[in-house]
């Protein structure tokens, strides 16, 4: 047997301490859990994503009475954004969740498929994206890349196609 370990790297901060850059992208995370469509868990989730050229786009989650058909706000904001600008590159996604029914009390990450989409176009662009998480008293935590969320991430390139 041979032991291994994976190591992630991330920063935190105060919200304070963020560029204004990177503030304003996170209230405009906060600000789309407003349109967030939450009526079954009541908790609410809000994303941004800055693209290189200065474009911001927001997503929420949205929800359905068949579970599985609803989306987190991470896919929603990054499939809009690849859907309108294929080709400009995500610098930041930043995150932040809200409920009046559940007592937050630590940084939330998001879920494994979120993880997965996000990856998929950190990849795609071959340059990290940053990923910014809103947690409780102010407290941001910063990934440098999206890969240090997902150690171990599932991706093509041990895949060949069988002839």
């Amino acid at each position: 047997m041979k032991e291994n370990q994976i190591q992630i790297h991330y920063n935190t901060y105060q919200c304070e301490e963020l560029s204004e850059s990177y503030k304003n992208l996170m209230d405009r995370s906060i600000e789309a859990q407003h349109n967030a469509y939450a009526p079954y868990s009541n908790f609410k989730v809000g994303a941004a994503i800055l693209l290189e050229d200065g474009t911001i786009f927001t997503g929420n989650n949205q929800e359905n009475a068949a579970f599985p058909s609803g989306l987190c706000a991470e896919r929603v904001a990054i499939f809009a954004c690849s859907a309108q600008n294929p080709n400009i590159n995500i610098k930041v996604i930043a995150i932040s969740a809200n409920s009046e029914k559940i007592d937050i009390n630590t940084v939330l990450a998001p879920c494994g498929s979120c993880r997965q989409a996000m990856y998929e176009y950190e990849s795609k662009q071959n340059a990290p994206i940053k990923v910014l998480l809103k947690g409780p008293d102010n407290e941001v935590v910063e990934f440098l890349c999206v890969a240090d969320l997902l150690p171990l991430v599932f991706h093509c390139d041990g895949l060949k196609k069988v002839r």
